[in-house]
């Protein structure tokens, strides 16, 4: 009985120890092992990157000798790492995708001169920005942006920033001063109470449109912008311009339409340069008619004109004329 009973238990574990290995093996069979799995992963991940390398590529084009990587009206709220192979590419356009950040190896791009980001949904700029020092254009209008970060100083080569209708947008860092080559501003339609110091301290600054924001005053020393010619500063809040408004000789176009001003400085008189501008839709202390049946024969804008630089002479002349019956 007791053989018997040896024999049996020998036999039962033989068959357990077989069953449990065939069992593992199967399952070994099923399952791949982690290292295999890793190796799967990543041969996974180089296809799917050539895939969607192989449809960045798609959107290349050559104009005018330019290598332009454009996309538009397409869903990239995101922009894939892939795309870091594109690193020959100089002019970025990217339009109503409802991209959401622009990427950390943006950098990377070293021959990038135009940054064009217009119209997405952006709302924060990396500080990677600054190393892009070939950059000449960034264009971030129609965007959510809420601050600017104070690297952007560095592109020492920007020659044209534009940021309008960035709704939260309210200030600008003052290492922006920096931008030595920057004659192209457009920071319309914004949140801004006032001239932002560091736009005032660019002294190459051409063009500046701050339409269609808050502006409640203008700084005293805005004459520190000499080499300005156009101004645009229409739908703000301007009570009233300062005096060394009148000291912007290279001034030739200035738009201050829908405001609250009440009078015009009398030293604006002396703006020799100034070929147009607008006090269309301020509530003028003086009621000045200006008339020109030419104007109207010919059917010109007569309503532009009736606010324009005639007019501003003639307000100007009317309230020396009614300071000195005054005195």
């Amino acid at each position: 009985m007791s053989g018997f009973s040896v024999c049996r238990g020998s036999v039962g574990s033989i068959k357990a120890l077989w069953e449990g290995r065939i069992l593992k093996n199967q399952e070994e069979v099923q399952r791949p092992k982690p290292k295999d799995q890793d190796g799967l992963n990543r041969l996974s991940d180089v296809w799917e990157n050539r895939i969607v390398l192989a449809k960045l590529k798609e959107k290349l084009v050559n104009e005018d000798g330019r290598l332009i990587f454009r996309l538009e009206k397409e869903e990239w709220k995101t922009l894939p790492q892939a795309l870091v192979h594109l690193t020959q590419v100089q002019e970025w356009q990217i339009h109503r995708t409802g991209l959401q950040s622009i990427p950390n190896f943006i950098c990377r791009f070293e021959h990038v001169v135009v940054l064009d980001l217009s119209r997405n949904a952006i709302n924060v700029i990396p500080r990677e920005i600054g190393e892009m020092r070939r950059l000449r254009e960034l264009l971030l209008s129609y965007n959510q942006l809420k601050d600017i970060p104070e690297e952007l100083g560095r592109c020492e080569n920007l020659e044209r920033l534009e940021l309008a209708k960035n709704r939260n947008l309210s200030d600008l860092p003052s290492e922006l001063s920096q931008l030595k080559k920057l004659c192209y501003l457009d920071l319309s339609m914004n949140g801004f109470l006032s001239l932002p110091e560091c736009v005032v301290g660019l002294a190459g600054l051409q063009w500046l449109d701050m339409g269609g924001n808050r502006l409640q005053g203008l700084p005293a020393d805005i004459h520190r912008m000499g080499n300005l010619h156009t101004l645009w500063l229409q739908r703000n809040e301007l009570k009233e311009l300062p005096e060394n408004l009148s000291l912007l000789q290279s001034l030739e176009t200035l738009v201050l339409s829908n405001n609250r001003l009440r009078d015009i400085p009398a030293q604006m008189e002396g703006m020799a340069n100034l070929r147009f501008v607008n006090f269309r839709d301020n509530p003028l202390t003086l009621d000045v008619v200006l008339f020109n049946k030419t104007q109207q024969e010919e059917g010109e804008d007569e309503d532009r004109e009736m606010f324009g630089r005639d007019f501003m002479h003639m307000y100007i002349q009317e309230a020396r004329r009614r300071d000195m019956m005054s005195t």
